[in-house]
């Protein structure tokens, strides 16, 4: 099966960071998802995908979020998920390994400098790689590694 990657970041500085990869992604197929319709020029070129901005306190949002993400994956079939967080990532997370036995790489925002994000923490329990971009957050046996930072 061919490699395709989804990246999925919501607004702000996620998809300021998410942007801050688009050299890595050169020559891979890879589509974006995030949460404002206006960022399709942000990824010219590209397969882009708008979704809602729920928080994790928005139960009916995230029940109408999780249908959006769960037509995209079906439609894609990425067999890797990037973000740089978010709770609607974490959920795309979460149904990506659970439908499709996609690989998850999470790189926790820049700006969660004392402590990984709520979504991030969450996040260990579905990202294959977890990451921090603060290596004084990073712990080798338990916690997120630090490979560098987007900035």
């Amino acid at each position: 099966m061919a490699e395709k990657i989804m990246a999925i970041a919501s607004g702000g500085g996620h998809w300021i960071q998410m942007r801050r990869l688009l050299p890595a992604f050169d020559g891979l197929d890879v589509f974006f998802v995030s949460v404002s319709p206006s960022s399709k020029i942000d990824v010219p070129n590209r397969r882009y995908y708008a979704i809602r901005d729920v928080s994790r306190r928005n139960r009916l949002g995230a029940a109408l979020l999780s249908w959006q993400l769960l037509r995209i994956l079906l439609r894609e079939r990425p067999t890797t998920v990037i973000s740089t967080g978010s709770f609607p990532a974490l959920i795309a997370f979460g149904l990506a390994k659970t439908l499709l036995g996609a690989r998850t790489m999470w790189i926790d925002s820049i700006a969660n400098v004392r402590v990984m994000s709520a979504s991030g923490r969450q996040a260990k329990r579905v990202a294959d790689v977890w990451l921090t971009q603060w290596p004084h957050l990073a712990a080798e046996e338990s916690g997120p590694k630090h490979w560098g930072s987007v900035f």
